[in-house]
């Protein structure tokens, strides 16, 4: 057998010219043997230690799942959620229909957390419930579900709004096609019970996804339309027509509105925004239950102020057409109600809401 040195040696004088420096190669050879040798080490004694893990995994019980944040190679951190609380004692939709939009501060439907991640949620009084949600690796779903086959036209998806339309009479049979009005667009609509009609739809066309969303729904449960902020006492003949509540952005943004109604000229909104990179606002001219306050120049807003983070306040006195109609809500009404406002200590822990 030829010897290393006179093999390297040969072999480069055939395809090359001139001397060769066989002593500085086989140096380097050898160096990219032992290199070659720590890295087989190295990859057997990771796979000895995986293999370990694992044995581990096995006899205690512990998920991969919990595991992997805890792995050397795993950065991602997962995805904040928030999950309403139950209503407890109060039926889901499939059980009783005709409760579906019959109080604005329940939905009567739900998701399956360990399938999809809720993005918000609407009541609004005798007409709709309304949940947004996304699954893994999808984009925003939004489900309007309703006693009535006239569902809402106008949706608002991804922060858009958009028409859905439907020529002719709707047909609730399960299938998916594409949404009217969108240009890549998807919608199904179908009755989870019947006298119950409901529609899933999405901004741009995935099959997979829109399946996925709606097979996460529930409908055996019901939960609270929570929000950060809680309403307290309400003015004399006042009741809520809609909740509403924002959590795509969670926990760095979340946003809630209530409506007021006394009679069909009388109407109040609350708007709350909590931004967690948001300033305090300071500027005040009165003082709410020992908060500062700012009535708008118009004198149809009244907001709370120096909450950090924290936009909380009143629209009231409208419609407006320049001259306030006779029967509105006043600013004795929008002070009474913002005074028994109950807010949370940390909006970021949606388990205080209410």
């Amino acid at each position: 057998m030829i010897d290393l040195d006179d093999q390297i040696a040969q072999t480069l004088r055939e395809r090359a010219e001139g001397d060769v420096d066989t002593d500085r190669l086989l140096r380097g050879s050898r160096a990219r043997g032992r290199r070659r040798q720590v890295h087989r080490r190295t990859a057997v004694g990771t796979a000895l230690c995986l293999v370990g893990v694992l044995g581990f995994v096995g006899v205690t019980g512990t998920g991969l799942d919990e595991l992997a944040g805890r792995m050397p190679w795993s950065t991602a951190t997962p995805t904040p959620t928030v999950v309403p609380p139950r209503a407890d004692g109060v039926p889901g939709a499939a059980t009783d229909p005709t409760l579906v939009g019959a109080d604005p501060q329940v939905l009567h439907f739900g998701l399956d957390p360990d399938r999809a991640r809720y993005l918000g949620w609407e009541v609004i009084r005798d007409q709709v419930e309304t949940v947004r949600l996304s699954v893994a690796g999808g984009e925003e779903v939004r489900v309007d579900v309703s006693t009535s086959i006239e569902l809402p036209s106008s949706v608002t998806i991804n922060g858009t709004s958009v028409e859905v339309t439907e020529p002719g009479r709707p047909t609730f049979d399960g299938a998916v096609r594409p949404a009217g009005g969108m240009a890549r667009g998807l919608v199904t609509l179908w009755q989870p019970a019947p006298g119950l009609y409901a529609r899933a739809v999405m901004l741009h066309g995935d099959r997979a996804v829109l399946d996925r969303a709606v097979k996460a729904l529930r409908w055996g449960e019901a939960r609270r339309c929570a929000a950060p902020l809680r309403l307290g006492a309400l003015p004399d003949g006042a009741k809520v027509t809609v909740c509403s509540v924002d959590v795509a952005s969670y926990p760095r943004l979340v946003t809630a509105r209530f409506n007021l109604q006394r009679s069909p000229m009388e109407n109040m909104s609350v708007e709350y925004r909590y931004a967690s990179q948001g300033g305090t606002h300071t500027e005040a001219d009165r003082t709410i239950a020992g908060r500062p306050a700012l009535l708008s120049a118009r004198g149809t807003r009244l907001e709370l102020a120096g909450i950090p983070g924290t936009t909380v306040y009143a629209d009231f006195g409208w419609p407006w057409n320049g001259e306030a109609p006779a029967n509105i809500f006043t600013e004795a009404d929008a002070t009474a109600l913002l005074a028994d406002l109950e807010l949370p200590e940390d909006p970021t822990r949606p388990q205080s809401w209410k």
